[in-house]
């Protein structure tokens, strides 16, 4: 590529429908101080003339530091002789150097500590930043306040009180055409171990001594080395079939033929500890299902029978994306004559609550952490190791290297997921609301 073609790609998505003249001038102005330079991965001249590049650059600085990032958004097997090159031939001796390093970490327990290990040759703990873009979500980061900063939320966040959780992740397209990546990695290991498990560790830990991001992670490790490694009938496997004119998951010319690799997984997580023995935490994830989204929802459990019998459960619902929402579903008696108690909610939509404002996206606030060199919302090395410790084996076994590999159940294209999701969360205590109820409005016409 030339300049002109690299800053029409970096340019030509970033959103100005009403042509505002400010961003217009911003995005000119981005596309002055952005430049493109061509080179090998493992190939030291390369980076050597990048290095050349950025010294050219540098030479107009007036202060005499030199901070580099390094942003790595490429294929993980290529991680470590691309951080050797930089670390060899790029690395600033007048200032700050960091290196950012986008998932997959590895495949296995097994993959990811042999690439922790030849990463550490070259760069440091505290140099590198692994980034999970959902821990720079406004919703994620939201869990520690709702947590930690209300007593009201804190006093019955444990087993004493609470059912089940889910947290759920729903893509309503297929692999169109990204087949061939996406069958190498699966969708427990594209979102389950990484984006939802990061969630679950939040959702879940202790109150951290501060909010410095070391305190924050150690209590995020502590939890996730109570969770045991994942079993075979706490797991659902799906893979989505053609329907509503949409082609299935093996019709894609990328995806290799008789693929068995599940475009859906639900797995059921156990957290041995004090606070939560005993409580099912339900991981789902899919492609090509009905909706997009992605929530958690944590269901209490029943009241005491007695004045009250078959009541809905109160569940509280943290909407990570879209549009972003906290709501407590809770009952409340029908308005008018009727003595009838029903289930409404408390309900904190943000775009509704909050006027003139802008929440950022990920990237753009976890980069910023990473300028300021605050570790708190990306992963840890030992938190990686013991996330690839729960998962391992289940991955193992449907990678056939413990046998034969499972068979996933299909589902049609647009659907809720396989037909046996409905008994596998039931079967984990799971109660739906009753019918009537819809959220963000229920029409009393229909009661």
């Amino acid at each position: 590529m030339d300049d002109t073609e690299y800053q029409s790609r970096t340019t030509g998505y970033i959103k100005n429908p009403d042509n505002n003249a400010e961003l217009t001038s911003k995005i000119e102005e981005f596309k002055k101080i952005s430049t493109y330079v061509s080179g090998g991965y493992d190939d030291a001249p390369s980076f050597q003339n990048l290095t050349k590049h950025l010294e050219s650059i540098e030479a107009k600085y007036k202060g005499g530091d030199v901070n580099r990032i390094f942003y790595l958004a490429l294929p993980p097997s290529v991680f470590v002789s691309v951080g050797k090159q930089i670390r060899d031939n790029c690395y600033s001796s007048k200032g700050v150097n960091r290196i950012i390093i986008e998932k997959p970490f590895g495949k296995d327990l097994e993959s990811c500590r042999e690439l922790l290990s030849s990463l550490k040759k070259s760069w440091t703990e505290d140099e590198t930043f692994r980034i999970d873009h959902y821990l720079g979500k406004e919703m994620v980061k939201n869990i520690l306040v709702l947590r930690f900063a209300n007593v009201a939320m804190g006093s019955g966040w444990d087993r004493n009180s609470i059912s089940n959780v889910q947290i759920t992740f729903k893509e309503p397209f297929g692999t169109e055409g990204r087949g061939g990546y996406f069958d190498e990695f699966g969708m427990i290991r594209d979102v389950l171990q990484n984006h939802l498990l990061q969630v679950l560790s939040i959702l879940t830990m202790e109150r951290p001594v501060s909010f410095a991001s070391e305190d924050i992670r150690d209590e995020k490790v502590k939890v996730l080395r109570c969770i045991p490694p994942i079993e075979r009938k706490d797991t659902l496997l799906g893979q989505y079939v053609a329907a509503n004119g949409k082609p299935g998951y093996l019709d894609d010319d990328t995806v290799p033929k008789g693929s068995v690799c599940p475009t859906f997984a639900a797995t059921t997580l156990w957290i041995n500890n004090e606070r939560w023995e005993g409580v099912p935490f339900i991981l789902k994830a899919g492609k090509a299902l009905n909706e997009a989204k992605v929530e958690i929802r944590v269901q209490f459990k029943d009241v005491t029978q007695g004045i009250f019998k078959d009541i809905s459960r109160n569940e509280l619902v943290i909407r990570i994306q879209p549009s972003e929402a906290v709501y407590l579903k809770m009952n409340a008696k029908t308005p008018g004559l009727n003595f009838r108690a029903i289930p409404t909610e408390m309900d904190l939509t943000y775009k509704r609550r909050f006027t003139d404002t802008k929440i950022p996206e990920a990237y753009e606030a976890l980069i910023l952490d990473a300028l300021k060199g605050d570790h708190s919302n990306f992963v840890r090395d030992d938190e990686l190791d013991v996330a690839w410790k729960i998962f391992t084996p289940i991955l193992h076994w449907i990678d056939g290297k413990n046998g034969t590999p499972p068979k996933p159940a299909p589902y049609p294209y647009g659907s809720r997921g396989p037909k046996e999701l409905g008994a596998f969360i039931e079967s984990f205590g799971y109660k739906r609301s009753a019918e009537e109820y819809s959220w963000p409005t229920t029409s009393m016409s229909n009661l």
